[in-house]
């Protein structure tokens, strides 16, 4: 139902234990469906309840991880859904303190502050991003959870973020920008995530990889290690959770995991190097074709397997509307955890020796069979993480195909 409120059109929408007041984006023209429905004086997008529900669930883990009452921050808070779910659905928070720089934004995330009674435990602020997490940057005053979650990049917010963040604190980021990420604008991939981009098939991994690098980086500058405890890619964007440790020599051994993915765009083979310009690494050791490469970026774990599994068992006791769909995310990514970087997607392989593609299934037994490990990926349903080199995929993909005829 269309009401009125503050002379824009809105609606009141429950989503997990509160009740929000939003634009109505009908009003505006746009669609639930809708990349950014940006178009309204409050921004807001019902598509990311599933990222909103994630959240709340690792920042639930997290919380139990460390076994104190912990403070949230979320400077970008638009309606102020996420920070008053994080106070209403999240035990032991003891506050949440949010902001935005758009006057209508922080008017209503009061609004609906209100209106769920957690004045007491959830504030809002007039405040740009950056300007409010300065104002936390001293001891003391830092959080142990910083969730920027922007349109766009949220490369412009980690410098302060990092700052405001106490030791071991959570920092959970998210990236819309995918065009630069996937290799279409490659100069802005530079500037932003400070590593240069490459169109392949597993490029949404990559995407991952260089925001996770970037929070390294950014991190290392100022004496903080990084830690990646999960991610993952959905719908138009990803989602990298880091924690973060102070001391120099913790950042030098995260910085240890930075490097290259080389790739070679004539038989897919690719692999890992911490300097992808020596003579040797240039050239394809199996078909002898020039490599390209992308990077720097992250070539540590994107996921950890004790953390996820935590994740999948604090699921078992929530009542999302996404709970069902986060537990078959979560149970693909455990298989995944432990496999080598990036993924062969079985139409591009097929495609490259012109057969058939075969069902995941029956390649799945055949790479078993060879003795090697493989799992499927989140990030594509017809991708295989595997630690088989690309020369052996192609020989089990003939084989494959073979038998199918």
């Amino acid at each position: 139902m269309t009401e009125t409120w503050a002379e824009f059109p809105t609606e009141t929408i429950t989503e997990g234990k509160v009740k929000v007041v939003v634009p109505n984006l009908k009003a505006y023209g746009v669609r639930p469906s809708d990349y950014a429905p940006s178009r309204a004086p409050v921004f807001f997008n019902p598509i990311m309840e599933f990222n909103r529900d994630l959240t709340i669930l690792v920042l639930q883990v997290y919380q139990r991880m460390v076994n104190r009452e912990i403070s949230i921050c979320e400077p970008l808070t638009a309606t102020g859904i996420r920070a008053m779910r994080f106070a209403a659905e999240i035990a032991g928070v003891k506050r949440v303190v949010s902001s935005d720089i758009n006057e209508n934004s922080t008017r209503l995330a009061t609004h609906n502050i209100a209106l769920n009674n957690l004045q007491d435990r959830v504030s809002v602020k007039h405040r740009d991003a950056n300007r409010l997490l300065s104002e936390h940057g001293a001891p003391k005053t830092r959080f142990d959870v910083i969730d920027i979650d922007p349109f766009g990049t949220p490369i412009p917010h980690i410098d302060a973020a990092v700052q405001a963040l106490r030791n071991n604190g959570l920092l959970a980021t998210t990236a819309t920008d995918m065009a630069p990420l996937c290799g279409v604008h490659t100069k802005a991939c530079l500037r932003k995530y400070g590593g240069r981009p490459l169109r392949t098939e597993y490029c949404h991994e990559l995407a991952v990889r260089f925001l996770a690098g970037a929070l390294v980086t950014n991190a290392a500058k100022q004496d903080i290690g990084t830690r990646v405890l999960f991610s993952h890619c959905s719908d138009h964007y990803i989602r990298v959770y880091t924690q973060i440790a102070y001391g120099c020599q913790k950042a030098d051994e995260s910085l240890k995991h930075m490097g290259y993915v080389l790739h070679c765009f004539k038989c897919l083979h690719r692999e890992t190097a911490t300097n992808p310009f020596p003579d040797t690494a240039t050239k394809c050791p199996e078909c002898g074709a020039r490599m390209d490469y992308a990077g720097p970026l992250w070539l540590g774990k994107i996921f950890d397997a004790e953390f996820t599994d935590a994740l999948i068992k604090e699921n078992m006791h929530t009542a999302f509307r996404n709970s069902g769909k986060i537990t078959k995310l979560l149970k693909v990514i455990r298989g995944e955890a432990d496999l080598p970087p990036t993924y062969f997607v079985l139409d591009k392989l097929s495609g490259k020796l012109r057969l058939p593609a075969p069902s995941t299934v029956a390649f799945f037994q055949a790479l078993h069979d060879c003795g090697f490990n493989a799992a499927a990926t989140h990030f594509n349903s017809r991708g295989i993480r595997t630690d088989a080199p690309a020369h052996v995929m192609s020989e089990i993909l003939k084989k494959v195909t073979s038998l199918a005829t």
